[in-house]
């Protein structure tokens, strides 16, 4: 065991900018602008977690104090100033946590303190970490300092998240972003340290640290102290051991899977998933693992692997182009719709486990149901052409699955079939001709059809009615077999198809509300006319709460 207590992250951490990674052009341009006695009132570092803001903070407030200069600043015999910022006890370089202190009246013990100028240091340094924590009434209250400070004081703020910081503050201060380090520049940093360290930790592990820690210095060693720790004397990390520590599993598992899945082996999927699961790996992080799997399958032609990404291996890469090749790419867009909805299922059931099963098995059957053969969708298309083309649109506008359309098309095949068996080979199909909606209506009495009557006079509104083409708008409460049913009775009648668009526009009234409006204008005129009050003067109590319109072809008949 290693006699010296402190984690890596802090045994290891930056004290100059030579020692820096990652931010290269940072320390460039801060190192030139003290060079040049260009020196900002303040600095801003934001940036993810672990990549060096307050590391920074304190190089450049030992760039500024240390006793021999920035020329010849302390690297190995350190001065007084240098090792008193590096153990955070300087008495002219305050370092303040806003996350603890968010108050007007903490920041204005601060304003007071820096009316006093320096005691053995050239500059004063406030170092207010986590800055965004600051309440409204503090910023407003640093901004005249921040503005016009001494000369003798610098600040210097770090935050996660520059969005919440005022602007007022932004404008006041020189920003920095600290970008992500990049997964090969990081690698080869912690795998110095493995060696400074003298354990032992295999390439492939090691690349999984730098997965997992995504840019993140401090990340990076905190996981690699983990399995340094992990280590009985002697042995050395690999792989599978690393994904036991960490949580994360094989890829290769999760190809082998998805390949599985295509396949139509539901107990080998199960089997598999299992597998993974009793290893510890939580369903959520199985799923953003599939995702990121979905990613690469639909983009895998167009991604570059330039040796600084470490998520796949070139054995995984090629499994996964050869794989690629051979499945639809609607299918898999499909499969990341579902699994996106899955993720917000598991924060609403009780066994996530068993959602996830469910998942697998649903992306099976999903699969199923879109691969069906070519012939079969083009015999689809001959025998029930009306109903898949109406059930497209439909699509189209409300973002549903074309798969509907098609498993809905196999089915009414059948039926259309056993009808079509049923009939009598010598009796011709009369077809009708449709010209209008009153006549449409017309037909669905003559026919029977009461239920496809009331929907067409109550929940739907005409826009417009031409030839074997009928665009509608409807209200909440039609019938979600409407469109279906619809175009099914018009090929039915008729022996063509019929198009059928849900339209945007309003459309004009229903044949109820219309019937309605034309009730509410009798009555009114009726309550208003002179035979309607001569009865009320002999019967008060009478009120007229309905009428009836004669239908034109009662008169008819």
């Amino acid at each position: 065991m290693n006699k010296n207590l402190k984690v890596l992250s802090l045994k290891y951490r930056p004290q100059v900018f030579a020692d820096l990674i990652g931010q290269d052009i940072v320390a460039e341009t801060i190192s030139n602008s003290i060079k040049f006695n260009k020196i900002p009132n303040a600095y801003l570092f934001t940036g993810i977690r672990g990549v060096g803001k307050t590391t920074i903070a304190r190089i450049v407030a030992k760039s500024l104090n240390c006793t021999n200069g920035f020329a010849k600043i302390c690297i190995d015999n350190v001065c007084e100033n240098c090792k008193a910022i590096a153990n955070s006890n300087h008495i002219d370089v305050l370092e303040m946590d806003a996350a603890s202190k968010t108050g007007v009246d903490d920041v204005r013990d601060l304003i007071e303190f820096s009316r006093y100028g320096p005691t053995t240091a050239k500059y004063k340094i406030f170092i207010i970490d986590e800055v965004h924590m600051l309440s409204k009434q503090a910023f407003n209250a640093l901004l005249k300092t921040l503005e016009e400070p001494p000369n003798y004081l610098k600040f210097i703020f770090a935050t996660t998240e520059i969005k919440k910081i005022p602007v007022t503050v932004i404008s006041r201060c020189q920003r920095f972003d600290l970008t992500r380090v990049k997964s090969g520049e990081l690698f080869e940093y912690i795998k110095k340290i493995k060696e400074k360290e003298k354990g032992k930790v295999s390439d492939e592990a090691l690349k999984l640290i730098v997965k997992i820690s995504e840019g993140s210095v401090r990340d990076a060693l905190s996981l690699l102290d983990r399995a340094l720790l992990s280590l009985d004397e002697g042995q050395e990390l690999n792989l599978n051991e690393a994904q036991k520590i960490f949580g994360y599993f094989d890829k290769s598992q999760l190809i082998s899977l998805f390949k599985l899945i295509f396949e139509g082996k539901e107990k080998d999927v199960l089997k598999i998933y299992r597998s993974i699961y009793d290893e510890g790996i939580e369903p959520k992080i199985f799923l953003n693992d599939f995702l990121e799997l979905l990613y690469y399958f639909k983009n895998i032609n167009s991604l570059v692997f330039d040796g600084n990404i470490f998520s796949l291996n070139d054995e995984e890469h090629n499994l996964i182009k050869n794989i690629s090749n051979r499945i639809d790419q609607n299918t898999l867009l499909l499969f990341w719709q579902f699994t996106i909805k899955t993720l917000g299922e598991l924060d609403i059931v009780s066994n996530q486990n068993l959602s996830i099963e469910m998942f697998l098995i649903r992306l099976i059957h999903l699969k199923e149901i879109n691969s069906i053969p070519e012939k079969m969708r083009e015999e689809s298309k001959l025998n029930y052409q009306g109903d898949v083309k109406s059930e497209k649109i439909i699509n189209e506008d409300n973002e549903l699955f074309d798969l509907k359309s098609k498993t809905i098309g196999q089915i009414k095949n059948v039926v259309q079939e056993k009808q079509l068996d049923q009939e009598p080979k010598s009796e011709k199909k009369i077809e009708i001709s449709i010209n209008s909606f009153s006549q449409l209506l017309e037909i669905c009495i003559l026919k029977k059809e009461m239920k496809l009557k009331y929907e067409l006079e109550k929940n739907v509104n005409l826009v417009s009615f031409e030839r074997q083409r009928i665009e509608i708008s409807f209200n909440e409460d039609l019938d979600k077999e409407f469109i279906k049913i619809l175009s099914s009775k018009l090929f039915d009648w008729t022996g063509k198809r019929w198009i059928i668009t849900l339209s945007k526009k309003k459309g004009g009234l229903s044949i109820k509300e219309n019937e309605m409006n034309i009730k509410k204008n009798i009555l009114k005129k009726t309550k208003e006319s002179s035979d309607y009050k001569k009865i009320l003067e002999n019967f008060p109590d009478a009120e007229m709460i309905d009428v009836k319109i004669k239908d034109e072809r009662e008169n008819n008949d």
